[in-house]
């Protein structure tokens, strides 16, 4: 069983995949003052191959490296492993901020970021998936139409098909689903899912919302099951 999905969160193991040497290990240094248990490497072949084989919690990517890119390390990893993984990106690149969050990436950070600011966003990230385990594992499943999450275990099914998603995907239809039929405002939802306050301009949750409805797929009329409440939110439209 990968790290991420224990209840080991005492002290968390994060893979840093940065070739910029110098900020990778000013980056680690801080993280292991912090309470992590943080390893670096500097290309994105090793850091697909160390994040496949390595107990991490969590990955950093940075999304410009030689070789393989961190959007090509993240499809690589994410073709064999649902760790958690947070993408470093260019400030003001939403191209990449997108493309990654498409692939699965749980979150972003743009650079150049503090390193307070990366162990705060890892640490939220961590705590949202954890928090099913620790403080729901007896709740009883939630169950909205075809959809049945199992909060504890951190399952999801769709029409009996286990559902494959990624941390904050789950956390985003979990929070969704708990509300089924009702509009849930944007700023709500980042916060529940993503652990943190909804900036302007983060268009996070639209990509996240965008993946999960091409996962379960349009109603029966053509409409998706998670509705876009202009100016206010989103609902996951009952039956």
């Amino acid at each position: 069983m990968s790290a991420w999905l224990s209840e080991r969160v005492a002290t968390p193991r994060v893979l840093l995949v940065d070739d910029d040497g110098e900020l990778a290990e000013l980056l680690v240094e801080y993280l292991s003052r912090d309470g992590f248990d943080a390893e670096t490497v500097g290309d994105g072949l090793s850091g697909v191959a160390r994040a496949l084989d390595g107990d991490f919690d969590i990955v950093v990517l940075d999304v410009t490296m030689p070789g393989i890119d961190g959007v090509e390390a993240l499809r690589r990893i994410r073709a064999a492993s649902r760790v958690p993984v947070l993408m470093l990106t260019a400030r003001g690149d939403d191209i990449d901020r997108i493309v990654g969050l498409e692939l699965g990436a749980d979150d972003y950070v743009p650079k150049p970021c503090t390193p307070r600011e990366l162990a705060a966003r890892l640490r939220a990230i961590l705590r949202r998936i954890g928090e099913a385990s620790q403080a729901r594992g007896a709740e009883s499943p939630i169950v909205a139409g075809p959809l049945t999450i199992w909060p504890g275990q951190r399952r999801a099914a769709w029409r009996e098909v286990p559902l494959a998603l990624t941390g904050t995907e789950f956390n985003v239809l979990a929070s969704l689903a708990r509300r089924a039929g009702r509009v849930v405002d944007k700023a709500e939802l980042s916060q529940d899912a993503l652990g943190r306050p909804l900036a302007r301009f983060d268009r996070s949750l639209d990509v996240h919302v965008s993946s999960l409805r091409h996962k379960l797929g349009p109603r029966d009329d053509g409409s998706p099951w998670i509705e876009t409440v202009r100016g206010r939110g989103y609902q996951f439209l009952l039956p």
